[in-house]
């Protein structure tokens, strides 16, 4: 009965099995019962000693392997429950981040869907074409002359000439001026005194087709 005694699993190494892989729960449990089975046939082991008038070390011996046993059970059914709750905080943490983000992206397409529908609005103001509404877009989203005329399979050339229309039709200088007329307002706060480019779509509203000088709009 004593030989097995040394072949008993440590606690720092009960919670992994080969290669330092954490054991799963299937596993756990066999290990559980194995180690609670060896305590039982312990006590077993030691009243059959004690009756027959075993050696005092024998006796020692075997209630130090059931010991062991029953520490090394322990060990791993705390830890088993430790981790079921981090499991089940991080599940609830997971499910909250994902119902966040869900909500934001709800939030976001509502304000990107608005903002296309205000640009779009403020191009039939200046009264483009729907080919020049396409390439103001394309300008907006960062494209180049030549990925665009790519992606509309048309001559940078004639891309080159639509563009020039668009700044035309609004008075802006360029694109950064036409960026800045729809999306400044949306990085930085607005200023006290500054106009805002509601405002500045209502001016030019009031004044279109009539191209605006450079000046008015300037930002």
């Amino acid at each position: 009965m004593t030989a097995k005694k040394d072949t008993m699993t440590n606690d720092a190494d009960a919670g992994h099995g080969a290669g330092g892989r954490p054991l799963g729960a299937r596993e756990r449990g066999v290990v559980v019962g194995t180690l609670l089975l060896i305590a039982t046939l312990e006590a077993f082991d030691v009243a059959t000693d004690l009756l027959q008038g075993a050696s005092a070390w024998h006796v020692a011996l075997e209630i130090a392997a059931g010991l062991a046993a029953l520490a090394g059970a322990f060990y791993l059914l705390r830890d088993s429950l430790a981790m079921r709750r981090r499991l089940a905080t991080q599940a609830r943490d997971f499910t909250a981040f994902r119902a966040q983000a869900a909500a934001w992206q709800a939030q976001a397409r509502r304000h990107v869907d608005g903002l296309a529908r205000s640009i779009d609005q403020q191009l039939e103001r200046w009264q483009l074409s729907t080919a020049e509404k396409e390439i103001a877009f394309l300008l907006l989203k960062g494209l180049s002359l030549k990925d665009i005329a790519r992606a509309r399979g048309t001559a940078e050339k004639t891309v080159r000439a639509q563009s020039a229309a668009v700044y035309a039709k609004s008075g802006l200088a360029g694109r950064t001026e036409l960026s800045a007329f729809f999306l400044e307002d949306l990085l930085v706060p607005p200023m006290p005194g500054h106009p805002t480019g509601e405002q500045v779509a209502a001016d030019v509203a009031v004044e279109a087709p009539r191209p605006l000088p450079s000046s008015t709009t300037a930002r």
